[in-house]
């Protein structure tokens, strides 16, 4: 009782200073800074935190399967696998598509793999990494994703998945490209690391691949600090997803768990003897990419805002497409059609004809603390990362050179009010009209 009470004191203090900590005199133009992205903790967010660094709770455990129950019910999916980041939830994801255990449907080496040329390496490097071979689509301007008609030109004989992103949190099509990868026999996919909420044609994202994945890096939805995620309805991938993250180790007891599933001696696989310990049968060459307690701790408390903080993106994206409306040499974003995102940001392309470049604007935007971002790595076959790199390009890339050349986006996050959004617009308005 007496600790049980110091720590109620303890968890007292932290939010009274949680409290105190919260800065004020409120926005000031041109002095407060603007940031692109970032994630927004209130005083219940660090109590649990604290409350788990008390418990010693550094491992994954009771927090980490609690966030991957509520999570997964979140998308309306079966199965959620909690990894240490976004980037790792894509590595997993893919690396569970070349399990020895889905036979004549496993993807192998030099099988091929869609994603767009325009978008974020980690969607792409998992494909590079397990010695598959990207197919590069380009996308349109406006909504920044790829067409069915891209990628069913891009399907070969060689092609066993498609794999891309949200952008922006945009919605791809994704019932149409799920239908496409159905009719021809091909993996899907859907990296929602940018899109937690999105809809598309009234489903949430997420739910229209084989597998999907979602980060929660602070610049994402829920802001764990780092983690990542990897969910399917398909209890099989589940069951491989898990043993990829977990070593690549066979049972699926929790570490620290003794022979809960009462068959621990009682397998034979491989070349091991008869009884071989189960927590050391090893069926994929795997990793180790679990998360803590710490961030799980800290994610089930952002879950309960995950409501709120979309409606704020939803808000403030709508504030700035409505106040830079007609603004001349300036691209605006659009919806993906049937589409309703949770944005993660807004973008805009400086046209090509237009009086001034991107690092202008840029520049301007900065010396008024208004933070920037490009596109991600633009057209990645321009990279120096993939320069000798075996890849397809199908069609041209156009929109992604254009997009290299002028797209930037700046933020919506919730950290972001009215006054904010109204300031970058009247910054971007003030810039163009002197040009």
């Amino acid at each position: 009782m007496e600790a049980s009470g110091r720590k109620a004191d303890i968890l007292e203090q932290v939010r009274k200073f949680a409290r105190e900590r919260e800065p004020g005199g409120g926005f000031v133009p041109g002095v407060t800074p603007i940031l692109p992205a970032g994630g927004v903790h209130d005083e219940e967010d660090t109590v649990a935190l604290v409350e788990a660094a008390l418990g010693m709770r550094i491992a994954a455990g009771v927090s980490a399967r609690q966030f991957e129950r509520k999570f997964a019910k979140a998308l309306g999916l079966r199965k959620a696998h909690l990894t240490n980041s976004g980037s790792s939830a894509n590595l997993v994801a893919l690396s569970s598509l070349t399990s020895p255990q889905l036979e004549d449907r496993r993807l192998c080496p030099g099988d091929e793999v869609i994603t767009v040329a325009a978008g974020f390496p980690t969607t792409v490097n998992p494909i590079l990494q397990n010695q598959l071979v990207p197919v590069f689509v380009d996308v349109d301007l406006a909504t920044y994703n790829t067409t069915v008609e891209r990628v069913e030109a891009a399907i070969g004989p060689r092609t066993r998945a498609i794999m891309m992103a949200h952008t922006l949190g945009n919605p791809f099509p994704a019932t149409e490209i799920a239908q496409l990868a159905e009719e021809h026999e091909l993996f899907l996919v859907e990296d929602n690391c940018d899109a937690v909420g999105s809809t598309y044609r009234g489903r949430t994202t997420g739910g229209f691949g084989d597998l999907s994945t979602v980060s929660f890096y602070p610049a994402h939805h829920l802001a764990m600090g780092e983690g990542g995620c990897v969910l399917t309805d398909n209890l099989v991938l589940a069951r491989i997803v898990e043993s990829m993250r977990d070593w690549g180790r066979d049972c699926w007891c929790e570490p620290g768990e003794d022979n809960r599933c009462a068959k621990r001696f009682g397998y034979q696989l491989g070349r091991l003897p008869q009884g071989y310990d189960h927590k050391y049968i090893f069926s994929h060459v795997g990793y180790n990419l679990k998360t803590s307690d710490l961030h799980a701790s800290l994610g089930l408390s952002q879950l309960r805002r995950l409501d709120e903080f979309v409606a704020t993106r939803k808000r403030n994206w709508s504030l700035l497409r409505e106040g830079l409306d007609g603004v001349p040499g300036l691209l605006l974003p659009e919806p993906t059609p049937g589409s309703d995102p949770s944005w993660f940001g807004f973008a805009i392309t400086v046209l090509p004809d237009a009086p001034f470049d991107r690092r202008q604007l840029l520049a301007f935007l900065t010396a008024r603390r208004i933070g920037t971002r490009l596109l991600f790595a633009g057209d990645l076959t321009r990279q120096p990362a993939y320069q000798g790199r075996d890849f397809r390009v199908s069609g041209d890339l156009a929109n992604s050179g254009i997009i290299t050349a002028g797209t930037f986006w700046i933020g919506v996050y919730p950290g972001i009010t009215p006054e904010m959004a109204q300031y970058m617009v009247a910054s971007v308005r003030e810039f163009v009209a002197g040009r």
